[in-house]
């Protein structure tokens, strides 16, 4: 098509979305699923108008993905107002380490035993589909003003933090297929692709974060300089702490996601003898008075306007991702294995993580079923496909992997749609009482 059609086309996309919100926030459906659903459209089962092939094209869908990916992790530590030593977080880590754990391990041993692959192959397919992606689930995202819902909390915090600790599993695999050094006894592999990658992505990004945020608020409150562009701010922030962490070899994506838990707690350094300007008389008619320059407002201001334009972002990722998704459904082929495959990624392994990673914790086991079931699979299975693919996987695992990931996401998308409405109506009526 000529660039006209696509522009048009785009348009008439984004119109037709921003017409039909409200009509979808009151069904039980979500952004994501009219997203797949259109991605379907426009691809091959429907108009045959975008045609995307992963295994050709996986280099750009990685980019693409790990792009969309950064963005999600970077709105999602904006949106979390936990402390970051608070025991709150105890429930994320738990997930996002020990529940990680044992969803790999456990469709690793059903990629064995069931689907016949290698041992490598069948960890990198765990690695693969064990991230969980809230922020395809609007419904379920840990919204400013929830911070202290620990359903939410534990699933916003467990969706950010393992994009992050699934990456050295997926590297596990592929050095399992001989297609990453691992050293001498997978030596390298703790060292760099764990520990260091781990510790190292959140000490740099806690590092950028809290630096950049404190150095645009002494510069707007004590020079009344660096005043606007917020959104360069924002996106600065994802480049300097993903470059950062990747040049120094550690996590990118942890590095991005504690980037923007520090600047969310970035704090004001009050001068003396002023006061907030709700307490002056009048303060709301004084013009010259601007609460991004106020010594006791500019922390808020500044998160607040960074988190408004990463959350615009994010809609254009989810949009972007999901409608690739779509359109690459047809990749998946004739798998006999998908009706038996997917209920027990579902409703067997993901609970059962759950209910193992939260041993001993201090968790309903109303709660825990929730977390269990609202586990959906997204950006990060679709970046790690790719990435996975881009790095030479052999052509006779590639259609699997295809099949099945293309799969898992959709119907998680599908099914996590149209349950997570309901049920977070109900959870609510249930935590209030």
């Amino acid at each position: 098509m000529e660039i006209g059609t696509w522009a048009l086309l785009g348009g008439l996309i984004l119109i037709a979305m921003m017409l039909i919100s409200t009509l979808v926030a009151r069904l039980p459906l979500s952004g994501a699923m009219i997203y797949l659903g259109l991605g379907v459209l426009l691809g091959p089962y429907g108009f045959d108008v975008i045609e995307l092939d992963p295994v050709a094209q996986a280099s750009s869908l990685e980019l693409v993905a790990e792009a969309a990916l950064l963005i999600s992790l970077f709105s999602v530590g904006l949106k979390l107002e936990v402390p970051l030593l608070d025991r709150r977080w105890i429930a994320p880590y738990r997930l996002a380490f020990l529940s990680m754990a044992v969803t790999v391990g456990g469709i690793a041993a059903i990629a064995v035993y069931g689907l016949g692959m290698p041992l490598g192959v069948a960890i990198l397919f765990g690695a693969i589909l064990a991230p969980t992606d809230p922020v395809l689930a609007s419904a379920i995202q840990s919204r400013p003003g929830d911070g202290h819902d620990p359903l939410r909390f534990s699933l916003a915090g467990e969706g950010a933090l393992n994009d992050g600790t699934a990456f050295p599993l997926v590297l596990l695999g592929l050095g399992m297929m001989q297609l990453y050094d691992l050293g001498d006894w997978g030596a390298w592999w703790w060292v760099a692709d764990v520990a260091w990658s781990t510790v190292g992505g959140v000490l740099i990004g806690t590092l950028v974060g809290a630096l950049l945020g404190k150095l645009v608020i002494h510069l707007r409150t004590r020079h009344h300089s660096a005043i606007g562009m917020d959104e360069f701010l924002s996106l600065g922030v994802i480049a300097v702490s993903f470059g950062a962490a990747q040049t120094c070899m550690a996590s990118g994506f942890m590095s991005v996601f504690f980037a923007g838990l520090a600047l969310r707690r970035a704090r004001n350094f009050p001068l003396a003898g002023t006061i907030p300007l709700s307490h002056v008389p009048g303060a709301h008619e004084r013009v010259a008075v601007d609460p991004a320059t106020h010594s006791h407002h500019a922390s808020g201001v500044m998160t607040q306007a960074v988190r408004a334009f990463n959350e615009q972002l994010e809609r254009f990722a989810e949009l972007g991702m999901v409608m690739m998704v779509g359109v690459m459904l047809p990749s998946i082929g004739s798998s006999a294995n998908l009706w038996w495959f997917l209920p027990v990624v579902f409703v067997v392994v993901r609970p059962a993580s759950v209910v193992l990673g939260m041993i001993g914790a201090d968790s309903p086991p109303y709660q825990q079923i929730l977390v269990g079931w609202l586990g959906i699979r997204g950006i990060g299975s679709i970046y790690y496909l790719m990435f996975a693919l881009n790095h030479g996987v052999a052509a006779e695992f590639a259609p699997d992997l295809v099949s099945l990931t293309l799969a898992t996401v959709a119907a998680s998308i599908l099914f996590h749609g149209i349950t997570v409405q309901s049920l977070m109506s109900w959870y609510e009526r249930h935590a209030a009482k």
